[in-house]
């Protein structure tokens, strides 16, 4: 089976309201015409909302670990794949899941509130990202730090630890909301660590091992503590599904579990940094991942 894309979507503009309605309008004629479950879920296809260009995430050319994780769930459902785009910025859940554009969304944190949360299908933990011919920094407290230039994407939990350890000065903030179709922040930050830029990047585990083996030569990537002075690092990875749509929940609980070894596969052929709930890294034979948390 081959995803197909239902709706190309962009971010709102000037005639958002008009135009957004318009399209609900016909939107909800195709939904209509498609027969759907008690809870209002189309049993036609599998309907899934994505961000176009957010790899290792997804785009739309299907080359993403959500996009063949989406599709293992749909090839085991039996039903045809179905994306619908829109950027992965302010405004995502509200445009795509809660006005029926889709039916689940891939890779949202557990804690969630916005959705209703499967079971988590991986935790991963922010890493440090840097150049393989530079000694090896083991932490955010590592007095190595001291004499490095940093980049952080801003707003996310490790700039908190930066703050607190007075390193803030000697760090580059990258923006945390973007329009996706243009920016990747965090990959951009890897790049500069690439280049020479900045030293240490500090960067979300998935992004951070994806755009490091894409130089050459690779660029070391060490998993975080899980928790470092009381700041969560480690975070579980759900599906998100509508509030209230408990024999969905149910069935997509099911398949994560059903799928776990193939879903562990697809984050491995990524180089996910995985952790167990232990907060172990999980050993991979094909990734040489630097540190333990």
């Amino acid at each position: 089976m081959k995803a197909e894309a239902l709706q190309s979507t962009s971010r709102p503009g000037p005639f958002f309201l008009l135009g957004w309605g318009l399209g609900l309008l016909l939107l909800g004629l195709g939904v209509c015409a498609s027969p759907a479950d008690r809870e209002g879920r189309n049993t036609e296809y599998l309907a899934v909302c994505g961000d176009a260009n957010n790899l290792p995430f997804s785009n739309d050319k299907m080359e993403g670990f959500e996009n063949r994780i989406a599709q293992l769930i749909a090839t085991k459902l039996d039903r045809p794949l179905h994306y619908r785009w829109w950027p992965q910025s302010i405004g995502f859940v509200r445009n795509t899941l809660r006005t029926r554009l889709c039916d689940l969304v891939m890779g949202v944190t557990s804690v969630n509130e916005m959705v209703q949360n499967s079971n988590p299908y991986y935790r991963s933990v922010y890493c440090l990202v840097q150049r393989a011919d530079e000694p090896l920094v083991t932490g955010l407290d590592d007095p190595a730090l001291r004499d490095k230039k940093l980049g952080i994407v801003a707003g996310t939990p490790p700039a908190t630890l930066l703050t607190r350890y007075d390193l803030m000065d000697q760090t580059k903030p990258y923006q945390l909301t973007v329009d996706t179709r243009h920016f990747s922040p965090a990959r951009e930050a890897v790049n500069d660590v690439a280049s020479g830029d900045i030293d240490v990047a500090v960067i979300w585990g998935p992004i951070a091992a994806y755009a490091a083996a894409r130089h050459s030569p690779p660029l070391k990537v060490t998993p975080l503590p899980a928790k470092v002075d009381g700041v969560e690092l480690a975070f579980n990875v759900s599906m998100g599904l509508r509030h209230r749509e408990r024999q969905w929940k149910h069935q997509v609980n099911s398949l994560i579990e059903q799928l776990k070894p193939e879903i562990e596969h697809i984050l491995f052929e990524y180089q996910v940094p995985l952790l167990g709930q232990d907060n172990h890294v999980i050993a991979d034979p094909n990734v040489q991942l630097s540190g333990t948390p």
